[in-house]
């Protein structure tokens, strides 16, 4: 480590150094007199990735930094790495879509520079006060994002309805925090850890607060039943923020949601179990059976984003390293999907006006062969068809599950799985068979989007060829948070 760097302050120097890059982007869009959007893009971008390559020597690393608020191992390598890439290709696919929705003000990508800041501390929060500040530094600017285009009705809608909806979880996450406060006496993980570890049990008040605390993060991960904002604001917002929403702060809130119940809360996993399982089941069942009503391809992406989350639930319910091991690779796989999905979603554009119904796909297998191609493979991997990414992904959270004998969650999961199934084959169906109904999309144009479309289609197609490094790498991740 550098020796100029106080070591309290060592285990924070990529988030530092992603904090000055913030401030320097926001100074070079001030001050610069043309195409400040492309610079702050272009700089942002290279310095996430610069953030990423800085992670890299943390990797079989146990440290904790300022007086023990932060803690970067494995696991916040893995989650943070997660996260940067997910936003250094959200900031790409956006870039020819802000223009053209004239939303390409210098602010956006330092907004997505803040908030994966907020993501990046959530990750290695080791104490109730560094959770707080860093899931506000997270969701402050997604308000902004959501509510982008001032002068459109739904998008302004959206960014309401999310502040509300977010303050709203805000306070039952600090209600919950200051229950476990009063009771332990102290914020610091490794103190509410050892008095929810003891012998005897935990008061009533304790565990209440801990369920509070629990649901204030399920609002982040949008899980049932605090999943009431997520269609909204997926339809209202900018499409390109609709990408960011789906992905990066999905694996920081489920990295969080992990960190908290395997680290503080491990004493208590006969209670916390009671409560993922019951979110999981919901979030699965009703993902799976409500996107089968939804006519916008963003609403439907959400509902099954929902569905999603619940099988994540489903592997961190079985509180183990297996669980948490498939919770990992799930998410990983998830955000290479959900990239793919979404960058077709931006290329439903024809004549110069965005296209949202899921109708709007029917005719692209004649018009654009490979982009239906890859959008099939995208659609089949999340159905978790095999030999496709998203079949290995939902067969190891299945068998963590089993293998903590949670045998009827499990057999809901497949249920759900093969409710899903529809909507996914629903929209291969309209791209293959159903005759366009409109002027061919102008996919072609957006040639910006065809590289992240293709990379991520060609990871989802080698995962079961080389599954091997993505594998070791969540089961270093998993056994530095479960010891």
């Amino acid at each position: 480590m550098m020796p100029f760097v106080a070591p309290s302050l060592a285990p924070l120097l990529p988030e530092i150094t992603l904090a000055i890059i913030g401030l320097v982007a926001l100074m070079l869009g001030v001050f610069s007199k043309k195409d400040s959007f492309g610079k702050v893009c272009a700089l942002s971008t290279f310095g996430l990735a610069a953030v990423g390559v800085s992670l890299l020597p943390f990797f079989n690393i146990t440290t904790t930094g300022f007086n023990g608020l932060i803690v970067t191992e494995s696991f916040a390598v893995f989650a943070k790495l997660l996260v940067l890439s997910a936003s250094i290709v959200c900031i790409l696919m956006s870039y020819s879509y802000a223009q053209r929705e004239r939303i390409d003000r210098f602010e956006y990508p330092v907004l997505i520079l803040f908030s994966t800041l907020g993501m990046m501390l959530m990750i290695s929060a080791n104490d109730l006060m560094s959770l707080y500040l860093a899931l506000e530094l997270q969701s402050l600017p997604l308000y902004v994002l959501a509510a982008l285009q001032r002068d459109t009705l739904r998008s302004t809608e959206s960014g309401l309805k999310y502040f509300v909806l977010g303050a709203l979880s805000s306070g039952l996450l600090l209600y919950g925090a200051s229950l476990i406060y009063g009771y332990v006496g102290s914020t610091n993980f490794t103190a509410i850890a050892e008095v929810y570890g003891a012998e005897g049990g935990v008061s009533t008040v304790a565990i209440v607060g801990m369920v509070l605390l629990l649901s204030g993060l399920a609002f982040k991960v949008a899980a049932v039943p605090f999943h009431m904002w997520t269609p909204d604001v997926y339809e209202g917002a900018p499409t390109s923020v609709t990408a960011f929403f789906s992905i990066a702060p999905k694996a920081a809130a489920v990295a969080l949601l992990a960190r908290v119940l395997f680290d503080p809360f491990a004493g208590l996993i006969d209670q916390w179990q009671q409560v993922i399982i019951v979110m999981a089941v919901a979030s699965m069942l009703l993902g799976s059976v409500a996107a089968i009503a939804q006519r916008n391809i963003k609403r439907m992406l959400a509902y099954s984003s929902i569905g999603h989350i619940g099988f994540i639930l489903l592997g961190i319910s079985a509180g183990t390293e297996l669980g948490l091991k498939a919770v990992l690779v799930y998410m990983a796989i998830y955000v290479v999907t959900g990239v793919a999905a979404f960058a077709v979603v931006l290329m439903m554009k024809s004549r110069a006006r965005m296209l949202e119904a899921i109708r709007d796909l029917s005719g692209l297998a004649s018009s654009h062969p490979m982009i239906a191609l890859a959008m099939a493979i995208v659609m089949f991997s999340l159905a978790g068809i095999p030999p496709l990414a998203g079949f290995f992904g939902k067969l190891f959270v299945l068998q963590a599950a089993i293998d903590a004998k949670l045998y009827i969650t499990a057999v809901v999961g497949v249920l759900a799985s093969v409710i899903s199934a529809f909507y996914y084959l629903r929209i291969i169906k309209i791209m293959y068979f159903d005759a366009a109904t409109h002027q061919p999309l102008d996919a072609v144009k957006e040639r910006a989007l065809l590289w992240p479309l293709t990379l991520s289609t060609l990871a989802v197609l080698g995962f079961v060829a080389m599954p091997g490094y993505l594998m070791n790498w969540a089961d270093i991740a998993s056994r530095s948070l479960v010891q």
